[in-house]
């Protein structure tokens, strides 16, 4: 999958807003962009992707994920009302169960 950010015109657009929320959250901007994430929250399997909703359990309606960004030792999870423009994102930690799958190079 091509690096986009949803709503975004085009992929310069889409790299400022992903630095952005990055910088929002406190987080670095490194050259591997997150595009998918399956963890595990309180014993239940849970998966996002860019541009789609997160698992019911988190309560954001069709919120598009915008962003994944590795913040080192867990993962953040930014839709736009949860680390995004507004409020605390998602973070899930890394370790036991964690997957995350890359954007494409190119």
């Amino acid at each position: 999958m091509k690096f986009f950010v949803p709503n975004a015109s085009d992929v310069e657009q889409a790299k400022r807003v992903y630095a952005a929320i990055a910088e929002f959250n406190g987080a670095q901007v490194g050259a591997q962009r997150v595009y998918a994430l399956q963890w595990e929250h309180n014993g239940q399997a849970m998966s996002c992707a860019v541009g789609e909703s997160l698992p019911p359990y988190y309560q954001t309606g069709a919120e598009p994920v915008l962003a994944i960004l590795d913040c080192g030792t867990f993962y953040t999870i930014c839709t736009p009302n949860r680390g995004g423009i507004r409020g605390d994102p998602v973070m899930a930690g890394k370790g036991y169960g964690t997957t995350a799958t890359l954007f494409s190079a190119s």
